[in-house]
């Protein structure tokens, strides 16, 4: 089977500037030459610490950014170059940001994305419909947002980056700063997903969330892949993923 992501001795680089006066300029390598797949229908990790390149990756994996070098291509396409191909099949929810507008409703937040992707209008109100149940927000789908939780809220930046019906969710920390309930509730959600058939790419730093969740990951540390595998495969005779992860984490190295 093709993969539906892949990635081959990834580059990015970018300019910044030091110093009282910013005048000492520098070069941060963010990724470093990684390489790894998706298979159609998984739920892949991205696993690292702050600034190990986690979300400048998948940013070149969503057209946002080019790389420096290196191969990034998305559902066959390269993502810059050929990013009309790959934008109406894709989307992407950032945690802990808000994508979707205060002053609408669950509903009409859902109208707008879908007139942005011009849906058909029966098909939007069949889709929209559809995807109030499968993040259960029916019974609340003509509040305002603002009246929302923040789980609440998480479930309906995944019902908006679930609109256009893609076929790949890029889902950068989805349960950061819930309570317990609502990051169970956005899990199940996330497993009803792959069942619908979509691939998912997650990053999380909750260990035993990506355990449960996740097929396959990769694990980065400044840049560059220390691990990749099964959790299990990950985890291997350490007591926990946890130990396993501040262990490689610790060492640095690659395989």
């Amino acid at each position: 089977m093709e993969p539906i992501i892949e990635v081959k001795d990834l580059y990015r680089s970018y300019t910044t500037y030091r110093g009282s006066l910013r005048k000492q300029k520098i070069t941060v390598e963010a990724v470093r030459g990684i390489s790894f797949s998706v298979q159609p229908g998984e739920i892949f990790g991205l696993l690292g610490q702050n600034g190990a390149g986690k979300t400048t990756t998948i940013k070149m994996l969503i057209t946002l950014l080019a790389p420096t070098s290196g191969t990034c291509r998305v559902l066959g396409y390269d993502t810059f170059g050929q990013e009309k191909y790959i934008r109406p099949r894709i989307n992407f929810i950032f945690g802990g940001e808000s994508g979707v507008y205060r002053r609408l409703s669950a509903r009409d937040n859902l109208r707008y994305f879908a007139n942005l992707y011009r849906l058909d209008p029966k098909e939007r109100e069949r889709r929209i419909d559809e995807i109030l149940e499968l993040v259960d927000l029916t019974d609340r789908a003509d509040n305002l947002q603002e009246t929302y939780s923040k789980g609440m809220t998480q479930r309906l930046q995944i019902a908006r980056g679930l609109i256009n019906d893609p076929e790949v969710i890029f889902m950068d920390e989805p349960t950061v700063g819930l309570d317990p309930l609502g990051a169970h509730m956005l899990r199940q959600v996330i497993r009803r997903l792959r069942d619908q058939g979509k691939t998912v790419l997650l990053t999380t730093h909750y260990l035993p969330e990506a355990e449960e969740l996740c097929d396959r990951m990769v694990i980065l540390n400044q840049g560059k892949i220390v691990a990749t595998g099964t959790p299990a495969q990950i985890k291997g005779d350490a007591a926990t993923l946890e130990d396993a992860y501040l262990n490689l984490i610790q060492k640095g190295e690659t395989p």
